[in-house]
């Protein structure tokens, strides 16, 4: 007995050809409605008034995306790491605040604790005497590529706790520049605390080259590149949302992976 799933249907030709013309006319009439709804759902969204260079839906959906990154991170979510052999080149992507080579020596790091506490100038030898942690790992890019790379440095976590008392409530946020401030990016204290953000003087077993931050820059691999700030000038410990690049061009303030 066959199955009527494999039963032939003949039908006359006349009869196939209006089935099909009907069939094709109908298909094109769903695919241009649709189309057209698409057109219209996305010129609506353009044309709603904007909240930091982006329409304000948009930012709504950026905004929800963003809490659900930051309620999934925590210190127990780390970033995959890799062998040495997995190592390959880090393209200087992003020269914003690079403009002039620096000049080690006369480089210092401003940081700011809060109001009311006196601004701190560190060098690099003040980092340095920190913990020192090495890291292979995968640094994406918001542009859609990415690679393994071996970062040294010290834990940005051990940093803050060396120049806040023991017990003493962090601020939220941390902002952070560029010496000239043509680039800066703002981080949740979540984020900035995680074990696997660095502040790097080391890529690849060698000192930060210009094009790449030197003498010291970010490094957070839960995070997409445009949070990795290069060259920074200051760190700001902050109770307000702070400011941040990327985010000011329309893109998702946390930018979390």
């Amino acid at each position: 007995m066959s199955n009527w799933r494999d039963r032939q249907i003949d039908l006359p030709e006349n009869e196939a050809r209006g089935f099909l013309k009907k069939y094709t006319r109908r298909s094109f009439l769903v695919a241009g409605a649709a189309a057209v709804a698409a057109v219209g759902g996305y010129e609506w969204v353009r044309s709603r008034p904007e909240e930091n260079m982006t329409p304000w839906p948009q930012r709504r959906v950026l905004s929800l995306n963003e809490k659900i990154a930051h309620g999934y991170l925590n210190d127990k979510h780390l970033a995959p790491t890799y062998k040495r052999t997995d190592i390959r080149f880090l393209k200087p992507n992003g020269d914003i605040g690079l403009d002039d080579d620096v000049d080690i020596d006369s480089w210092r790091l401003h940081v700011q604790t809060g109001a009311g506490a006196s601004p701190l100038q560190l060098t690099l030898a003040d980092v340095k005497s920190l913990p020192q942690t090495t890291q292979i790992v995968k640094f994406c890019c918001i542009e859609g590529w990415s690679t393994i790379v071996e970062w040294t440095g010290a834990r940005f976590s051990d940093f803050t706790r060396r120049y806040f008392p023991p017990g003493q409530q962090l601020p939220p946020y941390v902002y952070m520049e560029t010496p000239e401030s043509d680039y800066y990016v703002g981080l949740d204290m979540k984020s900035a605390l995680h074990p696997q953000t660095l502040l790097c003087y080391e890529m690849n077993g060698k000192p930060l080259e210009d094009e790449h931050g030197a003498p010291l820059r970010l490094v957070i691999p839960v995070k997409y590149g445009i949070k990795n700030i290069k060259r920074i000038g200051a760190i700001r410990y902050t109770d307000t949302r702070p400011a941040d690049y990327w985010a000011e061009q329309g893109y998702d303030w946390f930018a979390g992976l």
